[in-house]
């Protein structure tokens, strides 16, 4: 079966971020992907769900470039050259932060790019994340959630035109849920970047993507545009599982 995004009317004339065939990822014996063939609109956001152990962490480990997929190909910009490593930027659902300050941590991308001293991306990323009174703490002392948010600050500092998130609302209460997807759309809309969302939320699915797929053990059950794959999921499980009905 062929699964492709739902997003342009006329084939081959629209930009794409990228595009699966055959990709199938095991680790060790265990297949926990298997998508035959998957095309993510460049500019597009989509939203991956499923249940745990769907294969989406691995579908996003795929789309950062961090591993090659155990067979198939993961093509980026199709049309043009690949993507490289640092134009790709993945925040998981558990943060990994340095031993220091809120700030250097969200500045750390671009002080590894060899910026220094006071960085206006990083002040007013902190400030719209509701961070700025804790940019002087250490990061071990925030909560879950403070951390996922410094987290995204930091991926949203270095501009990159794919990001991936992993999870990034999973620990907030519901304003910086609120908050946490409005910068993201805002910044969606200003820069053009593609975002892929992993999310549990079918209704956070719902409102923040134009696009989705539907993961269970590894493979697709549904895709295409959003509303398109609510109205009409096209499989009895994609529609058990999209009525938050158990599937598994």
């Amino acid at each position: 079966m062929r699964f492709v995004s739902a997003w342009c009317d006329i084939p081959n004339t629209c930009a794409l971020a990228y595009r699966l065939r055959g990709v199938q990822h095991r680790y060790d014996q265990r297949l926990a992907l298997d998508l035959p063939a998957w095309e993510v609109r460049a500019g597009s956001v989509t939203a991956v769900v499923g249940p745990s152990g769907a294969g989406k962490s691995t579908l996003l480990r795929l789309l950062a470039l961090l591993e090659p997929p155990s067979a198939g190909e993961v093509i980026s910009r199709p049309a043009g050259p690949p993507l490289a490593p640092g134009q790709v930027t993945l925040v998981y659902q558990r943060p990994l932060l340095l031993r220091t300050s809120v700030y250097e941590n969200a500045a750390l991308g671009l002080r590894l790019r060899g910026k220094r001293g006071r960085l206006p991306a990083v002040d007013a990323l902190l400030e719209r994340l509701s961070l700025m009174r804790q940019a002087r703490r250490p990061v071990a002392s925030l909560s879950g959630g403070e951390q996922q948010r410094v987290a995204l600050a930091r991926a949203l500092a270095l501009g990159p035109e794919v990001l991936l998130l992993d999870e990034p609302t999973a620990n907030l209460d519901p304003a910086h849920v609120a908050l946490v997807e409005e910068i993201i759309r805002e910044r969606q809309q200003d820069t053009g970047m593609t975002v892929v969302w992993v999310t549990h939320n079918l209704f956070q699915a719902r409102r923040i993507s134009s696009e989705l797929l539907v993961l269970w053990e590894g493979r697709p059950l549904a895709a295409g545009s959003t509303e398109a794959v609510f109205a009409a999921p096209g499989s009895p499980e994609a529609q058990a599982f999209l009525r938050g009905e158990r599937i598994w």
